[in-house]
């Protein structure tokens, strides 16, 4: 909360908002809690070999919560040999690079898909007859409206390519709603580590690079670690 509280967040409606959530997913019955839903159907699609996840965003705002999406799955599945790889996009910016491959790559894929319901400002796309760049028909709709059916046409393809969706509705951009969607994911998240058989609340595995990282730079204690990674790098 520190690092958000710095930027001006409103952390107190970011924990109101995660308090909601909670007491929206006390109920440990599948078909009324969203979280437990979603951890179960991730990991139905791992079973059917589908190890990658992406998580898909729409909202440039949404790019940094993204990579904390991808720290909190991969640090908390990714271990015993077990796990969904977690990785993101942001449309439509990764349409024409990583949608390519995700449209006709390696089939053991799926997409989670975050939609803002009212999004925080609006632009509407005036008309200029003047120019003649075969966009004159879209003059007077919301950039929303645009980004949206972009996203109807992305998901329709996916799937048609054989790439399930998963799709996440938030109602706004607000602190509130960002503390709902945070809660969300990290007991969805426990779940599914519960589910896969592995602790989802430890990192065992960062841990063997940074001992190597403070044997190289000489950290008192690493001196025994140190030869032995000097003698394998051969320096």
């Amino acid at each position: 909360m520190l690092p958000l509280s710095a930027v001006g967040v409103d952390v107190e409606a970011v924990l109101a908002g995660a308090a909601d959530m909670e007491a929206g997913l006390m109920t440990p019955e599948l078909d009324a809690n969203p979280a437990y839903k979603y951890a179960a159907i991730r990991n139905a699609f791992y079973r059917k070999g589908k190890t990658t996840e992406v998580l898909a965003t729409y909202e440039p705002s949404l790019q940094s919560f993204a990579e904390w999406w991808k720290q909190l799955f991969g640090e908390s599945e990714g271990k015993d040999n077990k796990g969904i790889y977690p990785a993101s996009v942001s449309y439509t910016t990764d349409l024409h690079s990583l949608g390519q491959y995700i449209q006709e790559g390696y089939r053991n894929l799926f997409e989670t898909v975050i939609r803002i319901e009212q999004p925080t400002s609006e632009v509407i796309l005036p008309s200029d007859a003047t120019v003649d760049d075969g966009l004159e028909y879209l003059a007077g709709q919301p950039l929303s409206f645009i980004n949206d059916q972009a996203r109807l046409a992305t998901q329709l393809a996916h799937t048609d390519g054989n790439v399930p969706n998963l799709l996440l509705s938030v109602k706004d951009q607000s602190e509130h709603s960002l503390g709902q969607l945070i809660y969300f994911f990290e007991l969805a998240c426990a779940a599914s580590g519960l589910l896969l058989g592995v602790n989802p609340f430890d990192q065992p595995g960062v841990e063997a690079y940074k001992g190597n990282m403070f044997a190289l730079l000489g950290k008192p204690g690493y001196e025994a670690q140190q030869e032995r990674i000097l003698s394998r790098l051969n320096l």
